[in-house]
């Protein structure tokens, strides 16, 4: 098999209808397929072979996708680095995948060029590189088939956010990407006729997986925006031009600021939430003002996706139920099973769950060390009705006076306050306690907020325990390029409060 093949299958079915659309451009699927064969060819003209990597470090855009695929029709094997990479990361990470080649864009061409050598780069394929796009599809062939590999060779390394350490590259397999692909699609009962919205990068599994490879499977349109640009998307949405958008929590919070959004969402018919904890206050918002749900599941670079919330029985503050082929466990620290309703860490197998990390032994060993289910690193826990609820992430739990406090429980309270755009509840060091909880949090404009008052509120509705000890007021909250707040980056920042 070859992950490639689905772009295969939607050409010979639709080759007529929009693959992408770039900057108001109309790109067909028998056209993207024709650029990917010829990615191919060219790549294999050059002596790639098989299970060699090859590196894509550039924004969005129709060639990144053509050249994805071209990589993976070759046999070759695509190393998608973060457009946000500083000099020192990208070095870090081109060292350690050690890719052959480097699909880039050319304002970021001096600095990979001042390292190729070190880190191996046999060839550069940009504008005034090596070779540039244009030149690479005219040294290639039209028609072409996908090279066959094994289901469990690697297609893809993608590497983690490094939100709790250093970035690892998680190897991921032509059965686990297809499978993720067609249970998202089937999921989002999606069709040829949809038209997503995509301003979420292509390195990471949101915007690779759940968006770009689900919807080429599917024969869907993929509207490509190189960023989120409010007006912008409102104008697509306006236009009717987009039936499914994903996004992230903060970008829900910033549509739901404007006045008319109920009336400029055009043909608007699915919205979709990753990368971090929706709060349930916003979900509820959206749906009241929209009549549209924003869907969730339990997904991760090493497993994606676990669970998802069906539309038809969607429950509020849930990530869904389990997937067909996928098993899920809630287990304590040492790895022993937990009944329904306790809570522990998710545990899962399947085929959607990565092969390991790439060169990294120690951390795939811990990751599998239950037996060979994967490790998530989040504590959740199932009711009733087997619906799984994330409690928090596991490294994300404070333990202040011996007790457990898990911040999405504080948050999720906190956004309820009109005051609170934006919050993340963090344990630091403190004298007494061990940690003391923090919660930062940016102020909605025109509000001002009253520690005394919020902390009444919060004391309400939690354990005393459990109510911020501290109030940190920030104008930003540092997020990832995906829009997941950096608690880490906030422990750096406030090492001592205040």
């Amino acid at each position: 098999m070859n992950l490639a093949q689905h772009l295969e299958t939607s050409a010979f079915l639709f080759p007529d209808r929009p693959a992408i659309i770039e900057n108001d451009v109309e790109i067909t699927y028998g056209q993207l397929e024709e650029r990917a064969n010829r990615v191919a060819t060219a790549l294999i003209g050059m002596g790639i072979e098989p299970g060699d990597h090859i590196g894509l470090y550039a924004p969005n855009s129709a060639n990144w996708i053509a050249f994805y695929f071209g990589v993976l029709k070759a046999g070759a094997i695509a190393v998608t680095l973060s457009w946000a990479l500083s000099q020192r990361e990208l070095a870090l990470l081109l060292g350690h995948a050690r890719p052959r080649m480097l699909f880039t864009d050319p304002t970021k061409l001096e600095n990979v060029q001042t390292m190729r050598d070190s880190v191996g780069l046999e060839k550069i394929i940009c504008t005034d590189a090596d070779l540039d796009m244009r030149r690479l599809l005219e040294a290639g062939s039209a028609g072409f088939r996908s090279l066959d590999r094994d289901r469990l060779d690697t297609a893809a390394v993608l590497y983690t956010g490094g939100t709790t350490g250093l970035p690892k590259g998680v190897m991921l397999t032509h059965q686990g990407i297809a499978f993720s692909s067609w249970v998202i699609s089937h999921c989002e009962r999606s069709t040829e006729q949809d038209r997503a919205l995509c301003f979420l990068p292509f390195n990471h599994v949101f915007g690779q997986i759940h968006i770009m490879n689900a919807t080429i499977m599917a024969g869907g349109c993929l509207e490509l925006l190189p960023a989120f640009d409010l007006d912008r998307v409102l104008q697509l949405m306006g236009a009717g031009r987009i039936t499914k958008f994903y996004a992230v929590p903060t970008v829900y919070v910033r549509l739901l600021g404007v006045a008319d959004l109920e009336r400029r969402l055009g043909g608007l018919r699915y919205s979709f939430s990753a990368a971090t904890s929706m709060p349930m206050s916003v979900v509820k918002q959206w749906q009241k003002r929209t009549g549209v749900t924003i869907s969730e599941c339990l997904g991760q670079t090493e497993a994606m996706p676990i669970t998802y919330n069906h539309c038809h029985r969607h429950r509020v503050g849930s990530v869904g139920q389990v997937l067909p082929q996928i098993e899920v466990q809630i287990r304590d620290l040492e790895g022993n099973q937990l009944p329904d309703g306790e809570k522990g860490e998710i545990c899962c197998r399947g085929p959607n769950v990565m092969k390991g990390y790439l060169n990294n032994p120690e951390a795939t060993a811990s990751a599998f060390r239950h037996g060979g289910w994967l490790r998530t690193e989040d504590l959740g826990t199932f009711d009733e009705d087997r619906y799984l609820y994330i409690v928090d992430r596991l490294k994300d739990m404070i333990i202040t006076g011996g007790e457990n406090v898990y911040p999405r429980e504080v948050e999720e309270l906190l956004y309820t306050r009109p005051e609170v755009e934006e919050c993340a509840v963090i344990g630091l060091p403190d004298e007494i306690w061990g940690e003391r909880v923090t919660a930062v949090v940016k102020v909605r404009p025109g509000y001002r907020l009253s520690t005394e008052e919020t902390t009444a509120f919060l004391k309400s509705g939690l354990a005393s325990f459990k109510v911020p000890k501290e109030y940190i007021l920030v104008n930003e909250l540092p997020k990832s390029p995906t829009g997941k707040i950096l608690k880490k980056d906030l422990r750096v920042q406030f090492p001592d409060g205040k």
